[in-house]
């Protein structure tokens, strides 16, 4: 059995009990019932995700995988591939977007090379290429073999199941690749049936011209390499990155230990919904964290049936935004560990919430 197939099989559906039960303690506290909306709703997934509301998040982990894409080629970019090289190795100055946010919610960072091409073995980053100059060019033929595609799952699962075992119990997942959305619209299309004319977006920057030009090329792909759209890896391999295969098998590996996983933008989006198509139950351990401006973003959540929190038009992925959760989900779980209930408090509910519409209404 793969590592691959093990960890599908080790991941169950949270606890539909251990839900119930927050619900109804979340109830309980001293305020009027569900006024703190998303925060609550975090906290009962958490419980039943973990078993209870004293699940340990102190220690926290962005996960960001890195890659090229042989797309490339096609002019499907604003930015030229080198920078994909050249963002990673910043990762390891501690300049880039999620290492300064990191830094400010007290997250730590693991920057893995999936398939950077031109670099080499380098202190602060984990060398773990699966192709050694990024995909082919999906353009003219599938971007890995499935060999590749499962290889590279294989590598995000063993990285969080690496880092669960030194402690992280709350992981969020990022990336690096010039071309990526490209390849991403590419899987959501195949994935969903969407035409690439909702799929595409931008990215970095394009202008019409180029966002025309980077349609035509998704539909290129998807002709050319016609993807399985009931065999995940089969997309990945046809139209995928190294990147989002990582990314799925992150998502996988932290359902299969019961541990928060967080998205970040729309590349990791579409690397969730590969792991849910993988393995449905994982997407209990998925929480979203903001609604890139993407467009095929929207769609990638609905698919999954997650809602985002924030709603800060962010896009530049490394897994800035999922960080920014961080924060957010330990205070869903204070709240959840330290208010007190109306009978602890000695309130009467009845009291409270006339007390409370006439302070909302004098």
């Amino acid at each position: 059995m793969t590592l691959l197939e093990k960890t599908i099989k080790a991941i169950k559906c949270a606890s539909r009990e251990k839900l119930a039960k927050a619900w109804a303690h979340l109830d309980q506290l001293a305020k009027p019932i569900r006024s703190l909306g998303v925060l609550e709703t975090l906290a009962a997934r958490i419980a039943a995700m973990t078993g209870s509301f004293d699940y340990d998040i102190s220690k926290g982990e962005v996960v960001v995988f890195c890659a090229d894409n042989g797309v490339c080629k096609e002019g499907v970019s604003s930015c030229p591939q080198e920078i994909t090289r050249q963002v990673t190795l910043s990762f390891t100055r501690g300049i880039t977007g999620v290492c300064a946010l990191a830094r400010s919610v007290g997250a730590g960072l693991t920057v893995i090379d999936v398939g950077v091409k031109d670099l080499a073995q380098t202190e602060g980053i984990v060398f773990k290429k699966v192709m050694p100059d990024g995909t082919n060019n999906i353009a003219q033929g599938p971007a890995m073999t499935k060999e590749a595609a499962v290889s590279a799952v294989e590598v995000g699962i063993g990285t969080v199941l690496q880092r669960h075992r030194a402690g992280v119990r709350l992981f969020a997942t990022g990336e690096v690749g010039i071309g990526n959305t490209t390849a991403a619209a590419a899987v959501l299309s195949a994935l969903s049936g969407l035409s690439p004319d909702v799929t595409v977006g931008r990215g970095a920057g394009l202008d019409d011209t180029q966002l025309e030009n980077k349609r035509r090329i998704v539909k290129k792909a998807l002709e050319t390499n016609k993807p399985d759209r009931d065999d995940a890896i089969d997309v990945i391999a046809k139209v995928g990155g190294l990147d989002i295969a990582g990314m799925c098998g992150a998502f996988l590996a932290a359902a299969s230990v019961k541990a928060p996983v967080v998205i970040d933008g729309y590349i990791s989006c579409v690397a969730a919904l590969c792991a849910k198509k993988l393995c449905p139950a994982s997407a209990d351990y998925m929480i979203a964290s903001h609604l890139s401006t993407e467009p095929g973003a929207i769609f990638t959540l609905q698919e999954l049936g997650i809602e985002p929190v924030l709603h800060m038009h962010m896009r530049l992925g490394e897994g800035t935004g999922a960080v920014l959760m961080f924060p957010i989900i330990r205070a869903a779980l204070d709240i959840a560990r330290n208010m007190a209930t109306f009978s602890q408090a000695s309130i009467s509910s009845g009291e409270y919430l006339d007390k409370w519409a006439a302070d909302q209404h004098p």
